[in-house]
């Protein structure tokens, strides 16, 4: 880790392609009507004000989790509280550099 690391911004589609290739879970972190109104298809919705109960929705520990939000923040703590929970977390970034089409 080099000391300017925490300035670089995750790079959602590279994110995108590690989920698919690990067949892991893509978490949108956001509220549920951020994600009615929009989110990536394949996505689940698990709000970052209900990350805790993480372990009743996925079981599995050893499936790796890729979580994004609207612009990064909110899924940079939702992956560090995965990751305390013991699960494979990392935030993929936000929504707002998806240039594809939406699921509704």
């Amino acid at each position: 880790m080099g000391l300017f690391d925490f300035l670089r911004q995750p790079d959602l589609y590279g994110g995108l392609s590690r989920c698919r290739a690990a067949n892991g879970i893509l978490l949108d972190v956001r509220e549920a009507d951020e994600f009615a109104a929009g989110h990536i298809p394949g996505s689940v919705s698990l709000p970052l004000s209900e990350i805790d109960t993480a372990e009743t929705q996925f079981p599995d520990h050893d499936t790796p989790i890729f979580a994004y939000c609207l612009v990064g923040s909110r899924s940079r703590r939702a992956a560090a509280r995965l990751r305390r929970l013991g699960y494979k977390a990392e935030s993929i970034g936000g929504i707002r550099d998806y240039k594809d089409p939406l699921e509704k």
